[in-house]
């Protein structure tokens, strides 16, 4: 039988009689592997820390450690459970040989020696661990493979939404620099809200950043609605207000149809909550659902919050005091209270 494929793998020997190490030791050595000796569990540990091996050769019967001791910690550890572990022992015991397989080794061999079997029956074993070893490594290159080229999909799929919110905040005569500063204040009030007890246990790092990353999303349904809707000056009939509110659904429905379902992530549902029901009010009395207080997903309120401030500020004629005064008469009716208290607080962070 030729071994020379083996490539100097590391087989550990553990035996408390020097003798049957030594016999082993040459077996191993013949083969064209490393042989590192252990005269017990315990040092077989120490050494495997020093001496990684591709199998261990271990007998049953020791002082201190024995081998199936040996084998239970192997196998309970992350590092070391795939190591393949053939029992050695004098008796040919067949309850033996069921109890060494059910602590979770692979094979067990009997003395006396008899180095062909040996050599056979460790060959075996290293081979089926390379191989097992060589599919973990295509398996984690097929998924870094997999991986990337979801990525790769989910970021063309964002840049179409972009692209398409970017035509819809046009077709609005929506301005990139509103855009900008609300993205920006409902990070900011996120945040605030994040260090507070009502809402702190809500809110992660990770969510902070989807709202301000979707905050352009959020009118992307105004592509469905006629131009000359969204432009109007003049009171819109009850016709086209329909119409103009339609754009919650449209713009939700658009953003699902580019996903499906197994890669629905975080921030396609929270930008989904976002989109929908950002024109709900705290009384109920908004749309498309007419949702009310806590019914309204937490990123629309925060979007509708940070909206009216926007807008108010955006005007030179309104300033900070100015739009928190009009939003306070709105506290409960179209905005959270709680969530008007924070943004008191912290609006001289507010751009």
């Amino acid at each position: 039988m030729v071994y020379e494929n083996l490539h100097k793998e590391t087989v550990l020997i553990v035996d408390d009689v020097e003798s049957n190490r030594f016999i082993l030791e040459e077996i191993i050595q013949s083969m064209g592997c490393r042989p590192v000796l252990a005269g017990g569990g315990e040092e077989a540990l120490q050494l495997l820390q020093t001496f990684p091996p591709q199998l261990v050769l271990t007998d049953i019967s020791m002082p201190g450690m024995d081998g199936y001791e040996l084998c239970r910690i192997l196998k309970g550890n992350e590092q070391t459970r795939q190591i393949p572990v053939i029992f050695i022992s004098a008796f040919d015991n067949p309850q033996a040989i069921v109890e060494g397989l059910s602590y979770g080794g692979e094979d067990y061999i009997t003395k006396p020696f008899v180095a062909e079997v040996i050599k056979a029956r460790v060959n075996v074993h290293l081979r089926l661990n390379e191989a097992r070893r060589e599919l973990i490594e295509m398996n984690r290159r097929l998924k870094a493979s997999v991986d990337e080229q979801l990525c790769q999909m989910e970021s063309e799929r964002k840049n179409i939404l972009f692209a398409l919110a970017g035509i819809a905040a046009e077709s609005l005569g929506c301005k990139e620099e509103y855009l900008r500063r609300l993205g920006r204040n409902c990070r900011i009030l996120a945040q605030g809200m994040q260090l507070s007890p009502i809402f702190g246990d809500k809110i992660s790092d990770d969510f902070i950043e989807t709202v301000e990353l979707a905050v352009p999303l959020c009118d992307i349904g105004n592509i469905g609605v006629p131009k000359e809707i969204l432009q109007k000056e003049k009171p819109l009939t009850e016709e086209e207000t329909t119409a103009m509110q339609a754009h919650t659904k449209i713009g939700e429905k658009l953003l699902k149809d580019l996903y499906v379902n197994h890669d629905y992530s975080d921030f396609i549902g929270i930008s989904a909550d976002m989109i929908r029901h950002h024109h709900e009010n705290w009384d109920g009395s908004g749309y498309p659902d007419g949702l009310i207080g806590q019914e309204i997903p937490l990123a629309a309120q925060i979007v509708s919050s940070m909206a009216r401030y926007t807008e108010l500020t955006g005007d030179e004629a309104c300033g900070r005091e100015d739009a928190l005064a009009a939003m306070e008469r709105e506290a409960g009716i179209k905005i959270n209270p709680d969530i008007f208290e924070i943004c008191s607080k912290i609006s001289r962070q507010l751009c």
